[in-house]
């Protein structure tokens, strides 16, 4: 299961973030997850759940954004959804593509972070 190493791996991306602002609370990061990523939604929440915590991201939500497959048709000459992610066939015409654009995501995108307390 991948998806705990890619679950600790956003924790400690988004510590590091934390780190650089002051030890700011995580309230969410935020992904963008393609369906060719090779990565099982569900098992990487399931495992964030375990990862994040006694962590700074012990309260943290983990936000995706399911990215689908597109390609560049060599007929249309555009990006077109690709028919599925087992026929990468232009949605529009049909036509093979070898050029996939979009859906190998895997990307951490943006973080939510508590505002530091200003002392005064």
């Amino acid at each position: 299961m991948h998806e705990l190493s890619i679950a600790l791996s956003i924790i400690d991306i988004a510590c590091e973030e934390s780190h650089s602002r002051g030890d700011a609370g995580v309230i969410a990061v935020h992904l963008k997850i393609g369906r060719m990523s090779g990565v099982v939604i569900e098992a990487l929440l399931s495992a964030f759940e375990i990862a994040r915590e006694e962590t700074l991201l012990a309260n943290a939500e983990l936000k995706i954004e399911d990215v689908l497959v597109k390609v560049r048709c060599p007929k249309c000459e555009c990006e077109q959804l690709a028919d599925s992610i087992q026929c990468l066939c232009c949605s529009v015409c049909g036509t093979l593509s070898p050029e996939i654009t979009e859906g190998c995501e895997l990307e951490v995108v943006a973080m939510e972070l508590e505002p530091l307390e200003l002392t005064q």
